[in-house]
């Protein structure tokens, strides 16, 4: 007995499949479970995506080394998502996030580190415009001030980091460039004897 399968072929017993036929099936369920695992893969990211995406600050959102409410303070803030946290660690100035990421005794890895762009947050009350502060341009020196005095003025665009230097003074410098003893909070921010 004979009969015709979908490759078109003839086949002698009916429930012979012919190897193409195997084949495809094999790759079908192969690529099905590849889909299942990527989808798998995507909703993981998706939701490190998610749980790493900057949180917007309120009336409640304290500073990690301080206490210090950060709506009540002018100038950038800044969180930091750490690795094994839930939630990110906020602090109330960029001086305060540098000083602490510079730190000898940092040991915690930081998965995403953002700060608020100052070419677009309003100085006096910031809010939102986060952005990612290893892409930043930063501007040290100048005569803005921040929750603990004077501070460094974050920006996305180099050109608005230029344009805030130029006003107010300060070298705009990137991330990798600030060390820490540009950062020292013993004495002040900045090394600012008024505080």
């Amino acid at each position: 007995m004979t009969y015709t399968c979908s490759c078109r072929r003839r086949h002698t017993a009916a429930g012979e499949a012919c190897g193409e036929r195997r084949q495809m099936l094999g790759l079908a369920a192969l690529a099905a479970l590849g889909a299942l695992g990527t989808l798998a893969g995507c909703g993981e990211r998706a939701s490190e995506a998610q749980s790493l995406a900057p949180i917007e600050i309120d009336r409640s959102t304290s500073c990690e080394l301080d206490g210090m409410l950060l709506a009540d303070y002018p100038g950038p803030k800044a969180q930091v998502h750490y690795a094994a946290q839930d939630k990110p660690s906020f602090f109330c100035d960029t001086v305060e996030l540098f000083s602490t990421l510079l730190a000898g005794e940092q040991v915690r890895a930081a998965r995403a580190i953002y700060v608020q762009d100052m070419g677009k947050a309003d100085w006096d009350h910031p809010q939102g415009h986060w952005i990612d502060a290893k892409t930043a341009f930063f501007v040290l020196g100048s005569k803005r001030h921040g929750s603990m005095g004077p501070t460094i003025g974050s920006f996305a665009q180099e050109a608005d980091a230029a344009k805030f230097a130029a006003a107010h003074g300060g070298k705009v410098l990137r991330f990798g460039e600030i060390t820490a003893d540009m950062v020292d909070l013993s004495g002040g921010a900045l090394h600012d004897t008024r505080m």
